[in-house]
């Protein structure tokens, strides 16, 4: 299984939208943005995420509709409703809708990712947090990695292509997968971004290489 969590962050408030897809990037999700509840629609229609950050109050296509559609289309998204409405009737009303969590706004932003975190979980079939391969040994809640005993320094989109890569099993696993898995919406498939980071990210592995090209395929670890 290939597994790095796509989100979607759906806010009419770009500043905090922003606020909220920019922390996201930092544990390695690849997260896109709508800014108004169409926008939303129509990135749910064409890709799959794992987790969908929904503000309530939507222009456009309103959250509650957004919401209550993919629960009716038995959706494997889920969802992470977010209001400034507090009450408790708020929150039952929301859970109705289908919502699998709710977050009052103001919130602490360390407990927004440990929801989105704990939801992606969720959307997925159960996997180990330590992935290994060989010698190489992924810490994916820590976002740490090790080659025999060696710890690696790599970036936040070094360790997502990685564990794209060891998720998979042997299995290759396409430039396009990588990208639609590993980045966001915004990034030109013609930019290179795959192969110049598959470069440091081979470079960082070290000796014996343990990335293989298959051309016309895409990469593996065999």
């Amino acid at each position: 299984m290939t597994w790095v969590m796509r989100v979607l962050v759906a806010e009419d408030e770009k500043a905090l939208a922003d606020l909220v897809a920019e922390g996201l990037r930092r544990y390695a999700m690849a997260v896109d943005i709508a800014y108004d509840g169409t926008a939303a629609a129509e990135r749910l229609s064409v890709n799959d995420y794992d987790v969908l950050v929904l503000d309530r109050d939507l222009p456009g296509t309103s959250g509650d509709a957004i919401c209550r559609d993919l629960a009716q289309a038995g959706a494997r998204t889920r969802i992470l409703m977010l209001t400034a409405a507090a009450s408790v009737r708020d929150r039952v009303a929301g859970l109705g809708l289908g919502a699998d969590d709710y977050l009052p706004k103001p919130f602490a932003y360390a407990e927004l990712v440990a929801r989105v975190q704990a939801l992606g979980r969720r959307s997925q079939a159960p996997v180990p947090p330590l992935l290994t391969h060989g010698d190489i040994v992924l810490d994916t809640p820590r976002m740490q990695a090790f080659r025999d005993g060696r710890y690696l320094a790599l970036s936040r989109k070094e360790f997502a292509v990685l564990e794209v890569l060891m998720r998979a099993d042997g299995a290759i696993v396409s430039a396009e997968e990588l990208l639609e898995r590993a980045w966001d919406e915004h990034t030109d498939p013609f930019s290179g971004v795959v192969r110049v980071t598959m470069s440091k990210l081979r470079a960082k592995l070290g000796d014996p290489p343990v990335i293989e090209t298959v051309a016309g395929s895409g990469y593996r670890l065999p």
